[in-house]
């Protein structure tokens, strides 16, 4: 996991304009469920039970670990539709612009028509490789020098003070929210409330997290792995059997 970096910036400018602060890391947080592997094993035995599967909605879920396998292994996926889970994120624009390709999340973000947007931007952290070569679909990603390193965070830095201060302006001086935005950089950060279940979160996980052991493999951007991996972290927690039996059978999403 990248380590967070932060750096306030006081910017010196012809209005008044709030400290800046650059992270490099990514916030995820649980806010509420309800979501355990009883789900999948009471929603699974309807097929078979009808009505008597009711009184297996209090089961005890490691009795039925090779029903969950056996599930995830043939690919019969509704039964893990029957729970929820709603994330609070914290990251930057670009990353939530791949996010929202995943239709299955229901999503809510704040709005920068509706609320004065705060400084804090996104700079690469020293781990974040930077040197792309390759073609499209073959990419391979290596470590920056110390010089491209230097450059990266010197150019974010002098391009978010400068951007922010423009937007600060616009707003003095009477400009709308909802114009006075658009001079903002994609790498500034949002928040946004994302709420799924736990087939849609498997198919999230198995595209944007690279893994070893998963059947087809996949290369996403860093930034959105970083989101990535934190809720897998807590889906596991929640989900022990279900999140186990995803990674026997490959990180497919059944």
């Amino acid at each position: 996991m990248m380590v967070a970096m932060e750096l306030t910036v006081a910017a010196s400018t012809m209005t008044t304009v709030p400290d800046i602060t650059f992270r490099s890391d990514m916030t995820v947080e649980l806010v509420k469920h309800s979501a355990s592997d009883a789900d999948v094993i009471w929603a699974a035995r309807v097929s078979t039970k009808g009505e008597q599967s009711l009184a297996d909605i209090d089961a005890d879920p490691e009795r039925s670990a090779g029903l969950i396998n056996f599930l995830m292994r043939d690919r019969h996926g509704t039964p893990f539709e029957h729970s929820t889970m709603t994330f609070y994120v914290s990251a930057p624009i670009f990353v939530f612009r791949e996010f929202m390709r995943h239709r299955t999340f229901s999503y809510n973000e704040e709005s920068g028509r509706y609320r004065t947007l705060e400084p804090v931007f996104y700079v690469p952290g020293p781990d974040r490789k930077l040197v792309q070569s390759g073609k499209p679909g073959a990419y391979v990603f290596t470590d920056g020098s110390v010089e491209q390193h230097a450059l990266v965070t010197g150019t974010v830095r002098a391009a978010c003070q400068q951007s922010y201060q423009a937007y600060q302006e616009m707003l003095e001086a009477g400009v709308a929210r909802e114009v006075a935005r658009s001079v903002l950089p994609v790498g500034l950060y949002s928040s946004m409330y994302a709420t799924c279940n736990a087939r849609a979160l498997m198919n999230f996980l198995s595209l944007r997290v690279k893994h070893s052991d998963a059947t087809f493999p996949s290369f996403p951007q860093r930034e959105i792995e970083m989101v990535a991996e934190q809720m897998e972290a807590l889906w596991a927690g929640l989900m022990p059997l279900t999140h186990a039996a995803f990674e026997r059978n490959g990180r497919v999403a059944p």
